[in-house]
């Protein structure tokens, strides 16, 4: 039994030198040929203590480097583990690293400095790509290793600079309660390797970590995690190495034996759990008639007003006021009804709402508020503006038509007023149709905004190619401030049928419920497709460029939806179609299929649209030769 134990403590000392000059080895790229500028990152020279040195008790580390170096952001480039509640003072002097720890090292522990790319030459800024050291305080280094991919689990972008790391399984609660056993960064193109790791069974998850204390304890944190348990192992492995003679004559092909470490192909979809404090982050009022709360969710709206009886208000009934909310349901624009009370210079309210108290839950507040009035003063010259002689002024009740000349055939007709309305009368509002030469009377339904009572919509299954006007008689809508609108009309006709493109997609490998959509350049949606018998059709689509998202919709509810690490629910499975879908032409129709599991979701999101792309080097001027490489 000794004698086996003592095999694999070798084992893994060989393995923690071999990666040690692996990573060293990588690092040095060699030099170009010409030009005067150094390309190439700075090389490790000696290291004291030597690399992967074991029983180490000392509190001083140096790492010299064939160049003078710096080190770019050493707090959050360089990560320790495992996590020390003292972080070391790290510096760059000449050509040397210094490394001062100010914390107590644990016995029979595996310690790695992994920089990232945060060790730079002086001169080019050339960053040493994954360079990491590591030592042990006991009589081993552990040498598996974790690596793996973290994606943004909403849109697959590749995301930089977030610590990943491990827990000993099946501990659930050590995520939100203790610093992770081991960590590690995630590079610019969102990859990870936790080096060091000792044989065990263990938790995977990846931190946005805000407080810098290595454990979920803030809701605002991005969170990631791993269903499985992971179990890292090592195998031989061979690769094959080419060397060309030429670009088109290969000259020798060499087998290359290597220690393969796994897993080596995890991919983790960060995200942040739906959490938003709710308080009144403010109030006004812009206008006499007008008082203005908002909050920065939408939590348990709408509150509870109350006009304090003290304040003379007996006989205003319930109904002193019209709301109206905005589209997300957070602000709030109460219309004042009661002229009586509009008319105060301060009106006094007691407010009950929700509110995010100390211990994260929502709980119930007063608050009696204060809302102030001051006429603004005349423009300058002392005097507003007069109608001419003999003409009366009219303030009308404006209105506002969101179709006017050409339009798409999905358009919504919109009509936006300037007050909440009253009353309309049906008959001085004429909707029409032109038919060859004359306009005909067209019968459709109006419709009021279920948050917004100044906007209301005509609703009609528009056809192609068809021209219409609306027609609308002075004094045929009214608001709550008995204004009444001017005479006015609108003019508009929809795209004919042949300016469109359409497209199906045929989705295999999901087999809903899911929703489909359609992106432009910049990854946002434009149009969204519920998925019905395996398809996804987006109609009367103008001709270009667009790229497409699937989503694995869960509940069915339409709307992607984050995880939750206290119920270990993931995030909804999120896939990009891995081509442009390119339509130049109009009048045509674009069919194809899509095997959403064909590809591995690392590799579906078309580069084009990709933000997170790696960080390409910039060309160096050669001031000799004058010219760019």
């Amino acid at each position: 039994m000794n004698q086996k134990n003592n095999l694999s403590r070798n084992f893994f000392r060989l393995c923690g030198g071999w990666m040690t000059v692996f990573f060293y080895s990588c690092a040095s790229l060699g030099s170009p040929e010409g030009g005067d500028y150094d390309e190439t990152p700075p090389r490790l020279v000696k290291t004291s203590p030597p690399a992967n040195a074991t029983h180490f008790d000392g509190h001083k580390i140096e790492l010299l480097f064939d160049e003078y170096i710096g080190i770019e952001k050493p707090s959050e480039k360089v990560i320790v583990t495992p996590p020390q509640k003292q972080m070391p003072q790290i510096r760059a002097i000449g050509k040397k690293i210094r490394v001062e720890l100010k914390d107590s090292l644990i016995a029979n522990t595996t310690y790695t400095f992994d920089f990232t790319d945060g060790i730079v030459d002086n001169n080019e800024k050339n960053p040493l790509e994954g360079f990491s050291f590591a030592f042990s305080t006991g009589d081993v280094v552990d040498s598996l290793m974790i690596s793996g991919l973290l994606l943004n689990a909403e849109n697959l972008e590749p995301q930089p600079n977030i610590i990943v790391g491990i827990h000993s399984a099946p501990n659930d609660s050590a995520f939100t309660a203790l610093p992770f056993l081991r960590t590690t960064m995630t590079n610019d193109r969102g990859t990870f390797a936790i080096r060091n790791v000792a044989p065990g069974n263990y938790r995977l998850f990846a931190l946005k970590d805000v407080n810098r204390n290595y454990r979920f304890d803030q809701k605002t944190e991005e969170i990631a995690f791993y269903d499985s348990t992971i179990i890292p192992s090592f195998e031989p492995a061979i690769r094959m190495d080419t060397a060309w003679a030429d670009s088109l004559t290969v000259d020798t092909v060499k087998e290359i034996h290597y220690t393969r470490f796994t897993p080596e192909d995890i991919t983790l979809f960060l995200f942040q759990e739906n959490f938003e404090t709710q308080y009144l982050s403010k109030t006004e009022r812009p206008a006499q008639n007008q008082l203005v709360f908002h909050f920065n969710s939408g939590q348990g709206l709408p509150p509870a007003l109350f006009l304090p009886k003290e304040d003379g208000f007996e006989n205003i009934g319930e109904d002193w006021y019209i709301p109206e909310y905005s589209p997300d349901k957070k602000d709030i624009i109460y219309w004042i009804t009661d002229s009586l009370l509009y008319q105060r210079d301060t009106i006094r309210l007691e407010v009950d709402y929700l509110q995010t108290d100390s211990l994260l839950n929502l709980s119930p507040v007063t608050d009696t508020l204060r809302f102030m009035w001051k006429a603004p003063l005349p423009p300058k010259g002392g005097k507003a503006s007069q109608p001419p002689k003999g003409e009366e002024s009219r303030d009308f009740l404006n209105m506002e038509f969101s179709l006017k000349g050409t339009v798409d055939i999905f358009d919504t007709l919109k009509i936006t007023f300037s007050e909440p309305v009253s009353a309309f009368e049906p008959k001085k509002i004429r909707i029409q149709q032109k038919v060859d030469t004359l306009w005909e009377d067209r019968i459709f339904p109006i419709t009021g905004d279920t948050l917004n009572p100044r906007i209301f919509y005509i609703n009609n299954d528009w056809a192609y190619g068809r021209e219409f006007r609306i027609i609308v008689d002075s004094a045929a809508i009214f608001s709550i401030y008995d204004k009444w609108n001017d005479s006015t009309s609108v003019q508009f006709k929809f795209k004919e049928a042949e300016e469109y493109v359409n497209i199906y997609m045929k989705i295999i490998g999901g087999e809903g419920p899911g929703f489909g959509e359609l992106l432009n350049n910049s990854d946002k949606a434009v149009r969204t497709s519920a998925l019905y018998e395996g398809e996804l059709v987006f109609e009367n689509i103008s001709p270009g460029k667009y790229y497409l998202r699937y989503i694995e919709d869960a509940n069915g509810n339409g709307k992607w939806d984050t995880g939750n690490y206290g119920t270990l629910r993931q995030p909804e499975k999120v896939y990009y179609y891995p081509n442009p879908i390119d339509l130049p032409r109009k009048n045509t129709d674009w069919e194809s299929e899509w095997n959403i599991r064909a590809i591995p979701v690392n590799r579906q999101k078309p580069l084009e649209i990709t933000k997170n792309k790696p960080a390409q080097k910039k060309p160096k001027r050669n001031e000799q030769s004058g010219y760019s490489r």
